[in-house]
């Protein structure tokens, strides 16, 4: 296991004021000053995926992961404030690989990857420096000041989106992690922690916290929280049925339903999750919590038209779903759209139509 001897040396000016406060404390007069930091970490060639360096501020973290990884430590990206977020990436990644990076960090609303970074949160702009990292050129990405502007509730639902993303090997990277904050550990899941300043070095890989999503009926005015999420548009059907997820007390998801002309036979026409939750697959748990409690009320039919790669992704990968259809060009109105040429449709965009299983 590789051994990292990082030494930081700075010299003291010998001034006037330096030789007054050396003879009020007993200071020995010293040409300099020295820290040297020396400790283990695991190789490159050796298998893990994600590990943390933690401590406290002047433990010594950045200096020893400076020394052992070099240019390849990063803090802040710099972004065009001209530019749209999507703008930001390398120009030879496709769209398509562009928006799945930022979706599997939990940056999953459209409407963000097109605004300039400057205007989004702070919480967003951390998921987009991140996703920008992890598909970036090179193996290793390790990042400095890890979620130390993001408020602790984001930053660890942001550590659990992009574990899973890593995880299921959506980004063909390394991560290390380096921060002052110990509670990213659990739901990051490093399989490695170096701490400073005691300089020792633990693998493991803990497990991680499970989130509990309620579901509930909810009315028409929660739906303006969520709207501006929404990547279609903020408006409303006003005989959709509306249901609201909750974690922790806090709303985190919403979902919408309306007819196809029957009571029975039912489509989810919206559903939305808020910035800080996404990432964690709330929103796939919402979109299967919606069918078993759908069924369970006795709907015979429940189809989702979905152009989201996150929701196609979940859909595509779970056993609950089936697959029925994809639509290039979306769905041309017909029967009585045609007769309420104001009520959406699919038409101009790719969507995918999916159909709940029922057991």
């Amino acid at each position: 296991m590789p051994t990292v001897d990082a030494v930081v040396r700075c010299p003291i000016a010998p001034t006037f004021r330096v030789s007054q406060l050396a003879g009020m404390f007993d200071l020995p007069p010293e040409p300099h000053t020295e820290r040297r930091f020396q400790v283990e970490l695991p190789g490159l060639d050796q298998p893990w995926q994600v590990g943390l360096i933690v401590g406290p501020s002047g433990s010594g973290k950045t200096t020893v992961a400076a020394a052992a990884y070099g240019r390849r430590l990063r803090k802040r990206l710099r972004w065009r404030r001209d530019r749209a977020v999507v703008d930001g990436f390398d120009r030879r990644l496709s769209t398509r690989a562009i928006t799945q990076a930022l979706v599997a960090c939990g940056l999953g609303s459209p409407p963000a990857w097109c605004r300039p970074y400057h205007t989004l949160s702070t919480g967003e702009q951390f998921r987009a420096d991140l996703a920008r990292g992890l598909v970036s050129p090179g193996k290793l990405l390790v990042l400095d000041e890890f979620t130390s502007v993001v408020d602790r509730p984001a930053a660890r639902l942001a550590c659990h989106a992009v574990r899973r993303a890593l995880d299921r090997q959506t980004f063909a990277k390394r991560l290390i992690a380096v921060t002052c904050h110990e509670d990213v550990a659990r739901w990051l899941r490093p399989d490695w922690v170096l701490r400073m300043p005691e300089g020792t070095l633990t693998r493991r890989c803990l497990r991680r916290p499970r989130l509990r999503l309620e579901i509930f009926r909810c009315r028409h005015d929660v739906w303006p929280l969520f709207a501006p999420h929404h990547y279609l548009t903020g408006k409303l059907n006003h005989a959709a049925r509306c249901y609201a997820g909750l974690v922790d007390g806090e709303l985190a998801t919403f979902a919408a339903t309306l007819n196809h002309f029957r009571p029975d036979r039912l489509r989810i026409s919206r559903l939305v999750t808020l910035p800080k939750f996404q990432g964690v697959g709330l929103g796939g748990a919402m979109l299967d919590g919606m069918g078993s409690l759908l069924s369970e009320a006795g709907a015979e039919s429940i189809t989702i038209n979905a152009g989201h790669p996150a929701v196609i992704g979940h859909c595509n990968r779970s056993a609950k779903w089936e697959f029925r259809r994809l639509y290039k060009t979306g769905r041309k109105p017909s029967g009585m759209y045609l007769q309420h040429p104001h009520w959406k449709t699919s038409a101009g965009r790719a969507v995918a139509t999916f159909r709940w299983k029922f057991s």
